[in-house]
């Protein structure tokens, strides 16, 4: 391609020579700029325009992005509305999780006194179906989304605290001795009988379970091992302290197999039945004392109301 450049009647002519590809470089040359001046205009006076209100661009550029804007409306409005919707089924199923917390609330044996630190004091009830808010702003669907996040924070909070409650009830549950220590029946029970060695009335402070020598001897409930010496009457005795003042013993063993001072869990093998001390044979002498006393250890081992109302007591306060 040739372009010819005169200049006056009796000036010299110039021809330029210009290749496709040069021709194609000055084309996106020219378009380049033509972007950039169009982008120029447009930001710094239709814009500008726009902005301060100009009688006659203003009321152009209001036409050009007319349909833009509400486009871009129309979307935000359908995302708020989708957000309010999800903000709604949040709130649903939080009001149904905290009757459900209610519920499990009182089956933990907690009374509603304990729980009101964790309960916002708001005043009024909560709770009732979601009512949305009609085209709610983001400042609105932010306030809402603020007030489910303290709800879910108390929730968690109180289900927590129930769990805690009922892991106690279970802790408390395993200490109480009402796992029979030797397998088989029992012998001698609780109560008044003659002494089988002077013949004698005398109180039988427990059960004796008759096993041959070296018979396992499982803890009735978990505990800590309190002591396991040489007894004149127990012969090799083991005593568990499982809390709240319960105190199981083993007596006439033939060999003890845990120390004083180590945690022993329910069922767990602590000593093998034998025929020291005071004994006529070969049996296990099983007792079960509160806060030192005696007590009818059937009364537990058959899980009836004693039993019951040991695992369900709260443990002493501490100092």
């Amino acid at each position: 391609m040739q372009v010819m450049i005169t200049h006056g009647r009796l000036a010299r002519t110039r021809v330029l020579q210009l290749s496709p590809l040069k021709l194609a470089a000055v084309v996106a040359a020219l378009a380049l700029l033509l972007m950039l001046a169009s982008g120029a205009i447009y930001h710094w006076i239709f814009l500008k325009a726009a902005e301060q209100g100009w009688p006659v661009v203003s009321a152009v550029v209001k036409l050009v992005v007319r349909d833009e804007i509400a486009q871009r409306d129309l979307y935000m409005r359908q995302n708020l509305d989708a957000m309010a919707q999800k903000v709604g089924e949040m709130q649903a199923k939080l009001v149904k999780l905290e009757a459900m917390g209610e519920r499990v609330s009182g089956l933990a044996g907690l009374k509603v006194d304990e729980l009101k630190p964790l309960q916002r004091t708001d005043g009024g009830g909560k709770g009732g179906p979601y009512v949305p808010v009609d085209r709610p702003s983001l400042q609105q669907l932010q306030q809402l989304v603020a007030g489910l996040d303290a709800e879910a924070d108390e929730s968690t909070d109180i289900f927590t605290f129930i769990e805690s409650r009922l892991l106690e009830s279970r802790l408390q549950s395993l200490m109480v001795p009402n796992s029979p220590p030797v397998e088989g029946p029992i012998g001698s029970g609780f109560g008044l009988r003659p002494d089988p060695i002077t013949g004698r009335a005398a109180l039988h402070a427990g059960l004796d379970f008759p096993a041959d020598t070296g018979t396992p001897i499982h803890a009735a409930a978990g505990g800590l091992v309190l002591e396991s010496a040489w007894h004149p009457a127990y012969g090799n005795v083991l005593e568990i302290d499982h809390g709240n003042g319960l105190v199981t013993r083993y007596a006439h063993c033939s060999k003890v197999l845990v120390s004083p001072g180590a945690l022993v869990k329910r069922g767990q093998l602590v000593a093998l039945v034998g025929n020291s001390g005071r004994s006529t044979g070969p049996h296990l002498h099983f007792e079960v004392l509160v806060d030192g006393v005696p007590q009818n250890p059937e009364r537990f081992l058959a899980g009836g109301a004693v039993a019951k109302d040991f695992s369900l007591r709260a443990p002493p306060p501490r100092r």
